[in-house]
């Protein structure tokens, strides 16, 4: 690592993935970290300093970035709900490219990096599971956003990284519940729910993502990372796999096909990333859906 102490402004630090990559930065690096989200404070105090900003400002991000100079920005905010994306496409362009954009014209007079998130659904489902190196085709409006934001940063001339995941599973403060924990709460109650068995990748604990990310930063990588969990497996398969893991009883479980859930937004059915590249050039590895799910269920407190 470099003598000279990497200054980090992290974006939507209070989201799921911002909380884990601020708790592991702070724990495993000397890096001098900036939090930063839309909220008036934040949700960890671990004693660093916190800016509040609306990303969608273009003029509040260029004085933010001037006045804080980081040599990194890790953006972690986007607009993320798929199905809202259809029907909202002002708003979802607007988080998930403009607000980019906005970062990259602060970021350029400086030599600033970016390293942004994105997604599997850059990709229509069809051939996957993906590598890096794949031809994007979204099908959703969700996932032509991302796209576009990706294209912005590989076309805007800065330095960047672009990280594509899938699925995130953890937990963290005043954070909405994820797939793993609305099913464990549904079932806990005795109701019945439809999962679907022909949507297939990775389910990615966000620990492992806030990992990936730390080692990216540390060796100062460059271009397009997969980091994402250590299977592809198909929805149905996590859910019984949930069911094992936290003792619930698979009976409230009901198979069905994608089709009968009417969503706007259509699924890349067989997808998944494959993280090989990470794999070779930092040893990423990360947990596969029965070791995330173990690792959910002590950071729940069962």
């Amino acid at each position: 690592m470099n003598k000279i102490l990497k200054k980090i402004l992290i974006i939507g630090s209070n989201g799921l993935l911002g909380q884990a990559i601020v708790t592991l930065f702070t724990r495993e690096s000397d890096f001098n970290l900036i939090l930063s989200s839309i909220e008036e404070e934040s949700f960890l105090s671990y004693g660093q300093e916190y800016v509040q900003l609306d990303i969608t400002k273009k003029d509040d991000v260029k004085e933010i970035v001037k006045h804080l100079s980081p040599n990194v920005i890790i953006n972690c905010a986007a607009y993320t709900a798929v199905d809202k994306c259809e029907t909202e496409r002002e708003l979802c362009w607007k988080l998930n490219v403009d607000a980019v954009k906005n970062l990259i014209i602060a970021s350029r007079p400086y030599g600033i990096k970016i390293v942004h998130y994105s997604t599997d659904y850059v990709f229509d489902g069809v051939n996957g599971p993906y590598t890096e190196e794949a031809i994007p085709n979204p099908i959703s409006f969700y996932g032509r956003s991302k796209l576009a934001s990706e294209n912005a940063l590989i076309t805007s001339g800065i330095d960047y990284v672009i990280i594509r995941t899938m699925v995130l599973v953890g937990t963290g403060k005043n954070v909405k519940p994820n797939f793993a924990e609305w099913l464990i709460n549904k079932i806990k109650n005795n109701e019945s729910v439809n999962i679907v068995d022909d949507q297939i990748g990775n389910t990615t604990m966000a620990d492992d993502l806030a990992y990936g990310t730390l080692k990216i930063v540390e060796k100062d990588c460059k271009g397009i990372y997969n980091i994402a969990g250590g299977d592809i497996i198909s929805r149905l398969e996590y859910a019984y796999k949930v069911c094992e893991v936290f003792n619930l009883n698979k009976k409230f479980i009901t198979p069905i096909k994608t089709n009968q859930l009417n969503q706007p937004a259509p699924r890349p059915f067989n997808s998944g990333l494959i993280t090989h590249k990470a794999e070779a050039e930092f040893g990423f590895k990360a947990m596969d859906s029965l070791e995330g799910l173990r690792y959910l269920k002590v950071q729940l407190g069962y």
